[in-house]
């Protein structure tokens, strides 16, 4: 297995989503993900949108809240999708943010306790993967035991929803956690939180945190902006916990490209 590289896109208009989703496409990204928030553009038209401008790149929401929609809508888009895009789709799920209960409240469907959102995230890949041809392969964000033991049961991947200081042994008891009890080869997905001493606006406002702060906690979040330096941690993660994909903010994009470009010569 390979690295592989996608990146959170969130539209801000129409002609910029299309651009902005052509031009990552050519940088070498892997996945356009887009957040599923009430605060954000709905992920199945704007991806729909991205679909249209692009032709290899493929297109995940990071992650649909399982309460938010019944299992019967969640196979209705995504089998638009996987038309509308020839099959690049891909199915990012959980159980829902710990905060998203009044989105569901504003939506007008039901939160329900952790034990039934678990429950609906399994009926809805069980519904997507009978009722969807080709079935996308499902990724599923996970982070307490109960959740990666449902992620190592009926997903393709396992996102780590690991919190932004999250050091790499918490990271690897994630996995290991995820990896007890199955006997199947398990891919893992981490996001990067900072690059350097570079971190998205929204992690250093509204959570108060510093790229400097976060490196002295050894937070497996932050990678150097030197790519061989980036590439050695990156390899020795894929290797060591099989993370073979990570996810870059947009707002750090500029920041990765020199570290994308190293992987695609090294690659090439």
């Amino acid at each position: 297995m390979s690295m592989t590289f996608g990146i959170v896109l969130t539209p801000r208009s129409g002609a910029d989503w299309a651009r902005e989703a052509a031009a990552v496409e050519q940088q070498g990204y892997r996945t356009i993900l887009l957040p599923d928030t009430r605060f954000t553009p709905s992920p199945f038209p704007a991806l729909a949108a991205a679909a249209a401008v692009t032709t290899t790149i493929r297109l995940r929401p990071n992650v649909l809240a399982a309460p938010l929609r019944t299992p019967a809508a969640t196979v209705r888009e995504t089998a638009a999708l996987q038309l509308l895009s020839d099959g690049r789709f891909e199915l990012g799920i959980g159980s829902g943010r710990p905060d998203a209960a009044a989105e569901a409240q504003w939506l007008g469907t039901s939160w329900g306790s952790p034990a039934q959102r678990r429950a609906q995230l399994v009926a809805t890949i069980a519904a997507v993967r009978a009722g969807v041809n080709p079935a996308p392969p499902v990724v599923v964000a996970a982070n307490g035991p109960r959740m990666l033991a449902t992620a190592a049961e009926f997903a393709d991947r396992i996102l780590l929803a690991a919190a932004p200081g999250a050091t790499e042994s918490e990271l690897a008891e994630l996995v290991r956690t995820a990896r007890d009890g199955t006997d199947r080869t398990l891919r893992f997905t981490h996001q990067v939180v900072g690059i350097g001493q570079r971190l998205p606006i929204w992690t250093a406002t509204k959570l108060g945190l510093t790229a400097a702060a976060l490196a002295d906690a050894g937070a497996a979040g932050m990678i150097p902006a030197e790519p061989s330096a980036a590439a050695e941690i990156l390899e020795r993660r894929r290797e060591k916990y099989g993370i073979d994909e990570v996810i870059v903010p947009a707002e750090l994009a500029a920041d990765f490209a020199p570290i994308l470009a190293y992987f695609a010569d090294r690659d090439s």
